[in-house]
């Protein structure tokens, strides 16, 4: 069974927490321990002070230690009392010669072997009574030869002795096993409360991260399986599917970078069939005009005639121009229009289409005014046959729409990185809607498309292409007598007055 990504997060969250939490747990545990031990052992170090001097005093006035045989010391494993015994017929004492008591292995948890524990039953008072039995005293004493005369001396010989001074002489020595070894009951209890309140800390710990983590984590991946959804849609073609934007973080600018996606590509597809049905629509005309007149010639209702002639090859022509701006434009949308680029006069190459139009524009009736200083000269990096089918495209563009009896200047600044060029004719002008949609591909202002006076809506399209080839920028507004003003900007390196 396949684990979901909310799923996922939550055994996310919850391991990586459980894992501080035992680490947290391990950390404080030994420092439980370990500072508990230190305070009892730093307690019962001061109070060995106390016994030494007792047993200096005594020592001073029996005048040896035979006295620990009825008299034995008695040490609190809580450290907090001392005293001696009073007639014991058993103590724990040791002759020097005779070998101490062996301790057994040691137990799990405990850094040093456990002194033995004496059933209750021999009646040796060798220490407080626990369940039963008496557990051995933590204190040892030995002589001025260390030799074990009370207590059980560790086999590792790893415990700290304090000498017992009479008249300026070492008469023994005294020291303490470590706390671990001797447990008070009080204090086990008291560690046993302390781990297992961690215990229970730690367990709430994870309780609360397990009852917030899922729900945070549903909360988390809520957006992401929404945005999972909304792509799933987009792939099948349901290019209106948005998602709701909730936050201000990562994912809510997730959320906002799909949405602009998602327009883009619902734009990107209305585009794409307004593109086929324009074709379409531009091919059938030329097509059924073609087929009309050829099915009248087979039929005999028109005759063969230069003028006939004449009329099949202008829609031929015409026919022939849509499919070149076609391909012109699906070779730019594809990156693969080929530049040819040099230094050129940029000023030049306009003046030469400008005369190329001239006699067109004094057939219709329109003044073709040129603008341009003699003297100004531009040098720029450019393709000079696309240069000539930019400036063609804006001279057949305002040649078609300018009325008769209008006129067209066309004039050129040139400064010492850029050449601004206008062409700005006379009515009919554009309205300010129309004006940003006409560099869209297709598009004429003209609402009847009829192509007696419009082409197929191409031409500035195209033009924008190629001014974009040549880093420059082109733009249209309203033109003072009353037309279109299209300005190219381009840059130059060779600039002058």
């Amino acid at each position: 069974m396949k684990m979901g990504i909310t799923y996922r997060l939550f055994l996310l969250i919850l391991c990586a927490t459980g894992l501080a939490i035992l680490f947290l747990i391990l950390i404080m545990w030994w420092s439980i321990n370990r500072g508990f031990y230190q305070y009892i052992e730093t307690v019962n170090q001061k109070n060995l002070a106390q016994v030494a001097d007792d047993l200096e005093k005594k020592y001073a006035q029996q005048g040896s230690w035979d006295f620990l045989k009825h008299t034995p010391p008695n040490w609190d494993l809580n450290g907090a009392r001392f005293s001696f015994e009073q007639d014991m017929d058993h103590p724990p004492f040791h002759a020097p010669d005779e070998k101490p008591p062996m301790s057994p292995p040691p137990e799990p948890g405990m850094d040093r072997p456990p002194l033995p524990l004496i059933d209750n039953d021999q009646n040796t008072p060798m220490g407080p009574r626990f369940a039963g039995k008496y557990h051995p005293t933590p204190l040892v004493i030995l002589n001025a030869d260390k030799k074990l005369l009370y207590g059980f001396y560790p086999p590792d010989g790893k415990i700290n002795l304090d000498p017992i001074i009479v008249r300026g002489n070492i008469v023994g020595y005294v020291g303490l096993h470590s706390p671990k070894r001797f447990p008070h009951p009080m204090q086990i209890k008291f560690l046993s409360q302390q781990k297992l309140a961690l215990a229970l800390g730690a367990f709430g710990i994870v309780l609360i991260v397990i009852i917030i983590s899922f729900p945070l984590s549903r909360r988390l991946v809520k957006p992401i399986r929404e945005m999972a959804d909304a792509t799933h849609d987009i792939a099948s073609g349901k290019y209106a599917t948005r998602v709701s934007v909730s936050s201000t973080d990562e994912l809510g600018q997730l959320a906002r970078d799909f949405n602009a996606m998602a327009l883009t590509l619902d734009k990107h597809e209305k585009e794409r069939r307004q593109w086929v049905a324009d074709i379409s629509h531009e091919l059938r005309t030329p097509v059924a005009v073609l087929q009309g007149e050829i099915e009248a010639l087979l039929d005999g209702i028109r005759n063969i005639t230069p003028e006939t002639i004449r009329s099949l090859h202008s829609e031929t022509q015409r026919l022939k121009r849509l499919v070149e701006d076609l391909y012109q434009l699906a070779l730019s949308d594809l990156g693969a229009l080929t530049y040819r680029k040099e230094n050129l006069d940029l000023v030049e190459a306009l003046r030469d289409s400008i005369d190329s139009y001239r006699a067109e524009f004094e057939r219709k009736g329109i003044a073709l005014k040129n603008n341009i200083d003699k003297n100004i000269k531009a040098i720029g990096f450019a393709d000079r046959e696309r240069l000539r089918q930019l400036f063609a495209n804006l001279l057949e563009n305002s040649l078609r729409y300018t009325d008769a009896g209008g006129a067209l200047e066309i004039g050129a600044k040139v400064s010492a990185d850029s050449i601004v060029i206008e062409f700005q004719d006379s009515k009919p002008g554009v309205s300010g809607e129309e004006m940003e949609r006409l560099f869209d591909r297709f598009y004429r202002v003209e609402e009847s498309r009829n192509r007696k006076s419009g082409g197929a809506g191409l031409g500035l399209s195209i033009s924008k292409k190629i001014v974009d080839a040549h880093e420059g920028v082109i733009s249209a507004r309203k033109s003072p007598p009353g037309g279109l003003l299209i300005r190219i900007s381009m840059p130059v390196f060779g600039g002058r007055k």
